[in-house]
């Protein structure tokens, strides 16, 4: 439920998760070249040739070859690429209020922690510190 709420958000952008899952990878320099990017998503490379080719029509990354080989492309976040990410961070904000609005203050704030702990043990972002 939780991701089809943000994926009707960013649909609004051209976008689908998993392309903002590819700006995220970009972002915390988890990966770089679409092989390793493919790698850490867990996915198919050629699912990931797909989305950077949609990032890359947005403006939101660029593709630059390795000089050190010729084979590997790098990718980077352009600066659109990172305001359509902060955007994208905002509407996930946004979902993520709209998912949990039965919780009282206490079960939000026991949530977030217990999902931080699992996304940082995955090398993922975390929640900022002012939203605990």
């Amino acid at each position: 439920m939780a991701s089809d709420l943000f994926a009707a958000r960013v649909e609004a952008h051209g976008l689908k998760p998993k392309h903002v899952g590819l700006m995220v990878v970009l972002e915390t320099g988890r990966a770089s070249s679409q092989l390793e990017i493919a790698r850490v998503m867990g996915v198919a490379p050629s699912l990931v040739v797909a989305l950077a080719d949609h990032l890359e029509k947005l403006g939101a990354i660029q593709r630059v070859r390795d000089p050190a080989d010729r084979r590997r492309q790098v990718l980077t976040l352009t600066e659109r690429g990172r305001e359509l990410l902060a955007t994208c961070a905002e509407l996930a904000e946004s979902a993520d209020a709209e998912f949990a609005a039965d919780l009282t203050v206490t079960e939000s704030v026991v949530l977030t922690r217990l999902l931080d702990r699992l996304a940082a043990r995955q090398g993922l972002p975390t929640a900022p510190a002012d939203r605990l």
